[in-house]
């Protein structure tokens, strides 16, 4: 197979979230999060597990970017925890929450490798969920002052800014099926918490522009919606119903200025939008200057005339429309590999959404990898290989067919908390024993660390 290279500029790099691997749930006045509350409840993630230690990132950031330098990372994407800096998520801001992400951002820079800043991975303090989270419009305008907060300590190091990570989840499992924090079950709470999550990033992208950020972005899961069969209506319909709910409704605000007709019809069948008032999808506009993307598989769908299927993550898709179950291969969190879909996905953003620079912010696997006897510790991940591999050279071909991507960054650096999965599923390129906190890179890193020496397959 022939040689690719990336453009000489594109960035190499992995990312990582707050809850899923900092640990230290207690320290240096962190509070607690709807994550903390929601991983203690019987029954919402495998086994009880939490992420009260995690990978002990906090204690261990200087292990960890060593072997991101060791790797050759030119970038890490990272989240911080809002509890740390506000407890409460209001208030005085934490100093020593603050001092964490100042040394972790030092030590990246001492090794050369750009800090990329996540402000909102899904760990929203518990105090504001008790004031009902993302369906309270207050929360929004909380978030735009934690924004300013990281800002004003981090701003004089940190070029890159993204202020929210997949809103999707965070409105759809966390207020529509429940399956993520703060579990709640409610299509109204849903569209209200989706509304409120893009006010957040439309006030807090205008806040840190004022302070003087660089770059300001948000990062989506969008998903590459298929048709059953091309050629039946009844499918393309359903295509055109799940991908309203699933991109539309996050990509018109933030880059058209206005909900399209069609979702809000959709939405107003389940609830009255008297959430969105006046002026808000101006704010929610504020201009950007990348958007990420986070890609793991397609969804592939059909309608359903007879009232058969819907998806609880998808309010008002009950009767209308059946979700396909994937077809093999897939990974261990039973998604589908496609890396097509990644490419159909970059270039309907390039063509639907012009102008707005790309960066795909996660891609990755789960595989049921474990470290062997011999030699020590070694994990020979030839599935993640595969996939990473096919996805980079779905991704290259993006950028050959005139999409304007600037980098990959790996989901994920290490084995970490995988949220309702608990520690079962292993996305990471790095192997985590999680009970002596030894890290060993897996076949994966190994592999990766050539490419980004290569800067192509």
């Amino acid at each position: 197979m022939s040689q690719l290279r990336f453009p000489e500029h594109f960035v190499w790099g992995a990312a990582t979230a707050a809850y899923q691997i900092e640990g230290a749930a207690r320290d240096d006045g962190r509070g607690p999060s709807i994550w903390d509350t929601f991983s203690r409840t019987p029954g919402k993630v495998y086994r009880g597990h939490t992420g009260d230690v995690a990978c002990d990132h906090y204690h261990r950031y200087a292990e960890d970017v060593a072997l991101m330098a060791e790797l050759g990372l030119r970038a890490y994407r990272f989240s911080v925890a809002w509890p740390r800096i506000q407890p409460d998520g209001t208030g005085p801001v934490n100093p020593r929450g603050l001092d964490f992400y100042d040394r972790l951002v030092d030590t990246l820079l001492d090794r050369n490798i750009n800090p990329i800043v996540t402000l909102y991975h899904w760990d929203l303090p518990q105090t504001l969920a008790d004031r009902g989270g993302w369906t309270n419009r207050e929360t929004a305008e909380h978030f735009a002052t934690y924004a300013t907060a990281v800002h004003a300590r981090l701003g004089d190091r940190v070029g890159v800014w993204t202020t929210l990570n997949e809103p999707w989840c965070s409105a759809y499992l966390g207020y529509g099926n429940g399956v993520h924090a703060p579990g709640v079950q409610d299509p109204a709470a849903a569209f209200t918490a989706v509304h409120h999550l893009l006010l957040a990033h439309g006030l807090a992208a205008r806040a840190l522009r004022a302070a003087g950020a660089e770059t300001v972005g948000i990062t989506l899961n969008t998903a590459d919606v298929r048709p059953a069969d091309p050629d039946s209506a009844a499918d393309n319909a359903a295509v055109r119903l799940v991908d309203g709910l699933h991109n539309r409704i996050f990509l018109d605000p933030l880059l058209r200025a206005a909900y399209p007709e069609d979702v809000l019809d959709q939405v107003g069948r389940l609830v009255e939008p008297t959430y969105v008032r006046d002026g808000d999808e101006k704010l929610i506009a504020a201009p950007i200057d990348l958007l990420g993307v986070n890609y793991y598989a397609p969804t592939y769908v059909a309608g359903r005339p007879d009232g058969a299927g819907g998806g609880g993550a998808y309010p008002g898709t009950d009767g209308a429309v059946e979700f396909l179950p994937p077809a093999g291969p897939l990974t261990d969190m039973g998604w589908m590999i496609e890396p097509a879909g990644l490419t159909r996905m970059l270039e309907r953003l390039a063509a639907d959404y012009p102008g707005v620079p790309l960066l795909v912010t996660e891609n990755g696997a789960a595989f049921p990898d474990e470290a062997s006897p011999e030699p020590a510790g070694e994990v020979v991940d030839t599935d993640r290989i595969a996939y990473l591999d096919g996805h980079l050279r779905a991704a290259h071909e993006a950028i050959a067919r005139g999409v304007d991507l600037r980098g990959y960054l790996v989901w994920s650096l290490l084995d970490n908390f995988e949220w309702a999965e608990g520690y079962r599923k292993r996305f990471g390129i790095v192997h985590v024993d999680y009970l002596t906190q030894r890290r060993t890179p897996k076949a994966s890193a190994r592999w990766y660390q050539e490419v980004i020496s290569r800067n192509g397959l």
